[in-house]
């Protein structure tokens, strides 16, 4: 991500590990002629061009920093959604919003991650994967402190806009970073990434509402507060953006990824791969935030009181937390990632069938079951950095997926909320949950098969 023009004598004692690395995908280290792309190596991408590699604590240093960073952005990819869930009546209230409106909030996330996540090839290559998540967490915390003061309904969606902007690209970059920074430990850091944003989801949605109490009661104050986790999220990468800005020779490390990055612009739409993964990766989001927006509501329909729908609702969440971490380091270890798509997408059917047979009386495990085939996400960015051999195929692929994929998934919280109010009762949505989980258990299998996306791109 930083340094200028690396000879190939510099970078040959830092690539080589890489290439026996265990928890690469087996499509990546195994073959001669996949090795090429070990340009983007992340010791290349910490050398700089006038000193040759980094002294090993120098490396050590940097690697630290980049954790932390990777740690803090997930933290910060939620709660602008989750914390307005919780205080979305007092919002609707304050601000004076039609119910009709309260309700397109639910699909303004997705939205907003497709029509941005888009832009994020362009700015890495431009600017660096680093200097973008920093802007992003820039956007992130400018956007959540506007918004509360914005002075209406207007200037509360722009705010929004620009804090799910910055969420945007930082999804779909996240995987690139720990793809070239940690090309031997993809399934591990993307497990702590993963762990990471299921615990700031949890988290905004669970302490949301008693913060906001306890700082006097207003609810724009609990939501400006969650700008304090996004400004400390900047302050990791800002080394990075210095370096990289700096102008000098260092930006071979990041910058020499585009020179086999860019092809034709199509090309990874000619990848049956890419096409699966992006289903996979849409469906998944489908049943998350029909999750994140209605379950609670199934659960109150059913007769379960209100402060135990919402700690139901929160026991889903909470799943991900350890299995994000579990998931990714098994699906590296394994040649076919499609038998863990199929476990999910079991638990989700039963987990249905549960809240429509007997809601009230096993709402434990119905949730219990939701949750864990809610983790389908992890899995989904993992097979991000498992299915391309290149950085640019990463970056391209992580765009692509990310981008249809939430395009996919906006009608589906809507489309709930139709069939909800029309048939009187959630038998009809129940149904349609259940069914949506049938193409995403064969999209999983079709993008969980042992290849890369420049293969297929190519032929």
């Amino acid at each position: 991500m930083m340094g200028g023009m690396v000879s190939k004598e510099t970078l040959t004692p830092t690539v080589a590990p890489a290439r026996v690395a265990p928890e690469r995908a087996p499509s990546a280290r195994i073959a001669p002629e996949r090795a090429a792309p070990a340009r983007v190596a992340p010791e290349q991408a910490r050398a700089d061009p006038r000193t040759g590699p980094p002294a090993r604590g120098t490396r050590a240093w940097t690697t630290r920093l980049v954790v932390v960073g990777i740690v803090l952005t997930a933290l910060n990819l939620r709660p602008a959604i989750t914390s307005l869930g919780a205080l979305l009546e007092e919002v609707r209230v304050g601000l004076g919003m039609s119910g009709s409106v309260a309700g397109l909030l639910t699909s303004v996330p997705p939205l907003c991650f497709a029509v941005f996540g888009a832009m994020a090839p362009r700015l890495a290559r431009r600017f660096g994967p680093a200097a973008v998540v920093c802007a992003g967490m820039v956007a992130i915390a400018g956007g959540l402190l506007i918004r509360p003061y914005a002075g209406g309904t207007a200037g509360f969606l722009a705010a929004s806009a620009l804090a799910l902007m910055g969420i945007a690209v930082s999804n779909v970059l996240m995987p690139v970073i720990v793809k070239r920074w940690f090309p031997d430990r993809v399934g591990s850091m993307t497990g702590l990434y993963s762990m990471a944003l299921a615990l700031g989801t949890s988290a905004a949605a669970a302490v949301t509402v008693p913060m906001t109490a306890a700082l006097g009661g207003s609810w724009r104050t609990g939501l400006a507060v969650w700008a304090v986790l996004a400004a400390a999220a900047v302050v990791p990468w800002l080394p990075f953006v210095r370096n990289r800005g700096a102008g000098s020779a260092g930006r071979a490390g990041a910058a020499q990824a585009p020179v086999r990055e860019e092809g034709p612009a199509p090309r990874i739409t000619r990848s049956r791969t890419a096409w699966a993964l992006a289903v996979f990766f849409g469906l998944q989001a489908t049943a998350a935030y029909i999750t994140m927006g209605w379950m609670a509501q199934i659960f109150r329909d059913a007769g379960v009181p209100a402060g135990t729908a919402g700690l139901l609702l929160a026991v889903t969440m909470v799943m991900g937390v350890p299995l994000a971490f579990v998931i990714p380091r098994l699906a590296t270890r394994l040649p076919h990632q499609g038998p863990i798509a199929v476990a999910l997408g079991v638990c989700g059917l039963l987990g249905y069938g549960g809240l429509y047979l007997a809601p009230a009386e096993g709402a434990w495990a119905w949730a219990m079951l939701i949750g864990i085939a809610n983790c389908s996400f992890p899995l989904a960015l993992t097979m991000v950095g498992m299915r391309a051999r290149t950085g640019a195929g990463v970056v391209k692929l992580s765009a692509f997926a990310q981008s249809t994929g939430y395009l996919i998934s906006i009608p589906g919280p809507l489309l709930v909320g139709v069939l909800y109010q029309h048939s009187g009762g959630w038998g009809l949505p129940l149904a349609l949950m259940a069914a949506l989980m049938l193409p995403q258990i064969a999209a999983g299998i079709l993008a969980g098969r042992d290849r890369v996306v420049e293969d297929e791109a190519a032929r």
